[in-house]
């Protein structure tokens, strides 16, 4: 991937080291109540995380808030301010910047105005709107804040543990989080909780949330398409890479890798085919349209 012919976006901000520290932001609406974990409850909240990152910012907040055994974050590193000409930060806002064209000129012919929203780059651990964050809960999405968070060394564990290496496989885990942006810019999200309201399913195999993982996998292979009508910067090989990355973080795989078998239902992101499948779909459509989750009778 040429990704050095993308537009660097200014929207790439840094942790300070101001937000670092015990205690978190709120949920946005979301909260654990009053839950009290003994041991057993925190091993199988911890599996719970592990298994799947969208949790995780939630999970941390229910232990660094009082919810879960009152626990205290290691003291952050001293802060050491990141290197503006680090090619991984380079990389990051050619990444962002790309998503911002794309996603600017579609909300553009739709006659709205694409709110750009800022990808926070931290070491170690941060807080967000939706909690407090750590380098171990991988890069998310915070609708509370309208923030993407990413502490880079999740790219060494994309590498190491996922074994999805390659720059359009790094480019597609921030595109799909900037994919979440796009479904909170459109209303999607508070479509979702309406229907978690009226008694749908949050989790499972057809749940709610599996639905609204793989339309952000659906809307990253539609901003894959365009930049690519845009920049002709994708390689041999990069959308297989993608299309790896993806199927390395289905949750049956996970799933199986944690415990030697998959529970559907607890499934919330969906299959390694199922991710593949709906990236591949929005990448070969370069159509939103395409991306219907919530209609589709077969995910």
């Amino acid at each position: 991937m040429d990704w050095q012919k993308g537009r660097e976006s200014d929207n790439v901000v840094e942790d300070d080291g101001s937000n670092s520290g015990g205690g978190s932001g709120g949920f946005g609406g979301l909260g654990f109540g009053g839950f009290h974990l003994g041991i057993g409850g925190t091993i199988a909240v911890v599996i719970v995380a592990l298994i799947f990152p969208q949790t995780r910012p939630l999970i941390m907040n229910l232990f660094l808030s009082g919810g879960g055994s009152t626990q205290q974050v290691a003291p952050s590193q001293p802060h050491q301010p990141l290197n503006p000409n680090d090619p991984q930060v380079k990389f990051v806002k050619s990444i962002l910047g790309s998503t911002e064209d794309v996603w600017g000129a579609y909300f553009q012919a739709n006659g709205k105005q694409y709110e750009q929203p800022k990808l926070l780059l931290f070491h170690g651990q941060t807080r967000s709107g939706c909690g407090a964050a750590q380098e171990s809960m991988g890069p998310f999405y915070c609708p509370a804040d309208h923030r993407v968070y990413l502490d880079l060394d999740f790219f060494k564990e994309m590498d190491t543990r996922f074994h999805a290496s390659g720059d359009f496989a790094r480019a597609y885990v921030i595109a799909h989080e900037v994919g979440h942006h796009v479904q909170n810019s459109l209303g999607i999200m508070n479509q979702e909780q309406q229907a978690q309201q009226s008694g749908q399913p949050m989790n499972g195999a057809t749940g709610l949330s599996v639905r609204l993982e793989l339309q952000a996998d659906c809307f990253a292979g539609v901003w894959g398409n365009k930049s690519q009508a845009q920049l002709n910067w994708l390689q041999a090989g990069d959308v297989d890479a993608a299309l790896n990355a993806a199927a390395q973080v289905g949750d049956d795989t996970l799933q199986k890798e944690a415990r030697g078998y998959a529970v559907p239902d607890s499934f919330t992101h969906g299959t390694s085919a199922q991710r593949s499948r709906w990236f591949k779909a929005g990448f070969a459509s370069g159509d939103i349209k395409s991306c219907d989750t919530f209609s589709a009778a077969t995910l």
